[in-house]
């Protein structure tokens, strides 16, 4: 990628994932230095005094309260979509029209017709979409991909993966938009898919399901109580090809603050990591003598790419918003015409199908083919 001027930045949304999109951009040339420092041109929000407020802070040129006019603005050449779940599709089939890149935050939509609504729309704009999933950026799992690929641990035969976290475990906290069916099924799509995008990207599309769901707490607290329409546990066994797997979910979990544990067994060895431990991963190699054997742990550093570019040693650790500075860099590098680590709408929309069998499979009680 060569220097120039920097791709032009809109940001629909200043909350947290919001907040988290902005760094990204701000950090990414710096952090690389092999792009152009983009562009942050035009912010919206909910109305005009919070989007002056938030361009303020995050360095944009301008804000609006309409975000329709961050689409339209021609000086915007990629919309970041960071609102809550049920606008993403609405916002990003318009910022594909009006022929915008597309960076959105997961999930993909709330329902499938939708999803497959916002693949349509980047089909036809041929333009480049990309959906935040950035625990896929962490250096740790790209040398996990690297090590399956290499058959560091023998065939893939099973794989676990288990997603909790408690900003739900609280029965007495009052009903909100996460307890309404618009915002989805609740665990599944919620966070849950997160877990699913390191599944594609380490073995593989889920091609058949089963699933329970389940709430821990029938209501939540509002004027004479309110029923919870979402779920906030989901027990999933699933098929990846010839890879059999387990997905436990809950948003419920006391004392649970980002926990995704991924294990992966293969015919001659295991990995293990824990996002709350992020950069550390597991290896087993069942190689050599038997005494000799047992997980060892590889700490990510400077030969794990990219962690070089943000330390130059060891043992000092990355962040969430470093991945989410590696995912525009990635981004970047898509729309440059260079190879690139993400997860784009085409295969969004497989996460978003393996989602929605489950849901069906719960329904229905029993096993779902993903994609009939």
């Amino acid at each position: 990628m060569s220097a120039g001027d920097g791709i032009g930045v809109g940001l629909i949304g200043t909350g947290y994932m919001g907040k988290c999109h902005a760094l990204a951009w701000n950090a990414v040339a710096p952090t690389f230095g092999d792009v152009a420092r983009p562009r942050l041109v035009h912010l919206g929000e909910a109305n005009a005094g919070l989007a002056a407020t938030k361009a303020a802070e995050l360095g944009f040129a301008r804000g609006s309260g309409d975000w329709r006019r961050v689409v339209e603005d021609p000086e915007v050449e990629i919309v970041s979509i960071t609102t809550p779940n049920a606008f993403h599709a609405e916002m990003a089939i318009a910022a594909l029209e009006a022929g915008k890149h597309v960076w959105c935050e997961k999930p993909m939509a709330t329902s499938l017709a939708d999803a497959e609504a916002m693949l349509a729309a980047a089909g036809k704009a041929g333009k480049v979409t990309a959906l935040g999933y950035n625990y896929i950026q962490n250096p740790a799992m790209w040398h996990m991909k690297a090590l399956i690929a290499e058959g560091a641990i023998g065939t893939v035969n099973h794989v676990r993966f288990e997603m909790d976290e408690d900003f739900m475990a609280d029965g007495t906290a009052p009903f909100g938009w996460k307890s309404q069916s618009a915002s989805g099924y609740g665990a599944l799509d919620d966070f849950g898919v997160h877990p699913l995008s390191l599944l594609q990207v380490l073995v593989g599309p889920v091609t058949e399901v089963i699933a329970d769901l389940a709430k821990p707490y029938e209501t939540r607290p509002v004027a004479g109580g309110k029923a919870v329409e979402t779920h906030d546990i989901a027990n999933v066994l699933f098929r990846a090809g010839t890879v059999s797997g387990s997905l436990l979910l809950n948003r419920s979990a006391w004392g649970r603050k980002g926990r995704i544990a991924v294990q992966v067994f293969g015919s001659e060895g295991t990995l293990a990591f824990d996002q709350e431990r992020m950069n550390e991963l597991q290896l087993f190699e069942a190689r050599g003598a038997v005494a000799n054997q047992g997980f060892r742990t590889i700490l990510t550093g400077t030969s794990h790419p990219p962690y070089d570019k943000f330390i130059p040693a060891p043992g000092h650790g990355l962040g969430f918003n470093d991945l989410k500075v590696i995912e525009a860099h990635e981004i970047l590098k898509r729309i440059a015409g260079a190879p690139a680590h993400i997860i784009d709408f085409e295969t969004g929309l497989a996460i978003e199908r393996a989602v929605h069998a489950m849901a069906r499979s719960h329904a229905e009680r029993s096993w779902v083919r993903v994609g009939s």
